[in-house]
């Protein structure tokens, strides 16, 4: 082996190392607390910011050979891994836990520190080696040239990694009542503004994609993958340190959503380019974000906040990424469809929805024995995940209870069969809607020819 296949192997090697530790960091409370709380931690924070952004430019420069993401990173970021090694302050000792604490956020807490602080601090240094080990083999595979374009990549880095809850800084949701105008919430403005968003965001990455060729498109579809699974995993350390949505434990982390698998099955499929994985996205996930930003649920379900409020940024913008990334290989003719294709994505959905079902209750049922210091859950504190919605239906009507016990918590078996009719039904809908797509581009091009 040459020297310079084992610095592209070590580096290699390096990368996913740090990746799978940045990831177990995730879980810590401390990780993304600090960013709504500037005027507390201060450059620190800054620090930190900077080095979310080295998770997008170091894989892209590592696993794909981008020249500049690789002279970007490897002169920026060690600035700020070394400082964030001696401004850390009290990071390590965050904690949700107040004198004001209930004994149920005593329990949670509780469950969500499994992460103790040792291995925190562990996992912190090894992280920051690991980026000063892939920055200097960067330097010895590479040499020290730097083109003009890494001062324009660098702050789009940055900006693409910014922590959502950032903005939070700037008011204090306590001043915002229930009914105030800037609160989020089904058929408002803001609601508005949500689906024009996933609609400029989609047709605008379109068209600016559209004429590049493949092998460019693919790498900013890649890139907007890596995007997607940094902000989707910001949510991991919010849920245990300020609570997402009516989340707040980390029970919720567990991806059983339907768009939190969409997540890692549209990343996936245009990282590994599997027609497979491909059309489950296309099918089910993209039909899945489309639907929830056309219905948010019942209001009583959610706690959005205002416009610019944590939840609603990291809703917003994880759905719209992840809609993109499942309907554009197709948009852009990467791939074609034929109905047949149909029938993995609706033996997927299938199994999703039973494992989300005994995975909902059985996190229910036990939950119904937490307890923590001498207190155990009463039965309004228990943990109810919802996930694939298979516990609460978000629909405003009732369906009739024909009940399904799992372990001690009763399903509602109607409901749930009828939930996966409904997504099939849009999954067919959303099928016509590509054909039609389909039909219009052929003629458009064939209008141009």
């Amino acid at each position: 082996m040459t020297t310079q296949k084992k610095i592209n192997a070590c580096l290699k090697a390096c990368t996913a190392l740090l990746l799978a530790v940045s990831f177990a960091l995730t879980f810590t409370v401390s990780d993304y607390y600090i960013f709504n709380r500037i005027d507390v931690f201060g450059f620190f924070a800054v620090c930190q910011w900077i080095k979310k952004a080295g998770l997008l430019l170091l894989p892209l420069a590592v696993f794909y050979d981008k020249t500049t993401c690789a002279q970007t990173a490897k002169y920026f970021l060690p600035v700020f891994v070394i400082a964030s090694c001696f401004t850390f302050g009290g990071f390590f000792d965050v904690t949700v836990i107040t004198p004001d604490s209930t004994p149920a956020e005593l329990v949670y807490a509780h469950i969500n520190g499994f992460i103790p602080k040792a291995a925190n601090i562990s996992l912190f240094f090894v992280s920051n080696a690991l980026y000063l080990v892939i920055c200097s083999l960067l330097f010895v595979r590479d040499g020290f040239k730097i083109k003009a374009k890494c001062f324009v990549y660098f702050p789009a880095a940055v900006a693409a990694c910014i922590p959502l809850n950032f903005f939070e800084n700037f008011f204090d949701i306590n001043d915002f009542p229930e009914d105030h105008f800037l609160r989020f919430g089904n058929f408002t403005v803001w609601h508005l503004l949500a689906v024009l968003a996933l609609a400029v965001f989609t047709i605008a990455f379109y068209f600016f994609l559209r004429r590049k060729e493949r092998k460019i498109q693919n790498e900013y579809l890649i890139a907007a993958a890596i995007v997607l699974l940094i902000q989707y995993h910001s949510k991991d350390s919010v849920i245990m340190g300020d609570g997402y949505n009516v989340y707040n434990t980390v029970f919720a982390c567990v991806p059983l959503f339907i768009c939190n698998l969409g997540v890692y099955v549209a990343a996936l499929s245009v990282i590994v380019k599997k027609k497979t994985l491909y059309s489950i996205a296309f099918y089910v996930h993209a039909a899945g974000a489309l639907s929830v930003f056309v219905y948010f649920g019942r209001d009583e379900m959610s706690d959005y906040g205002i416009f610019c409020s944590y939840s609603i940024l990291y809703f917003c913008l994880t759905h719209c990424i992840l809609f993109a990334l499942s309907t554009l290989p197709a948009a852009l003719g990467h791939y074609k469809f034929r109905l047949k294709d149909i029938i993995i994505p609706l033996i997927y959905y299938f199994c999703v929805i039973i494992i989300a079902s005994v995975a909902s209750a059985l996190v229910t049922s036990a939950s119904m024995s937490f307890s923590y210091n001498g207190y155990t859950l009463s039965e309004s504190e228990w943990i109810i995940p919802n996930y694939a919605f298979t516990q609460i239906n978000p629909l405003p009507f009732t369906v009739p209870m024909v009940k399904l016990t799992i372990w001690k918590y009763d399903l509602s078996l109607l409901y749930i069969l009828g939930l996966y009719a409904f997504y099939v039904g849009i999954f067919f809908t959303f099928n016509a809607f590509y054909y039609a797509f389909i039909n219009i581009r052929k003629a458009i091009l064939k209008r141009k020819a």
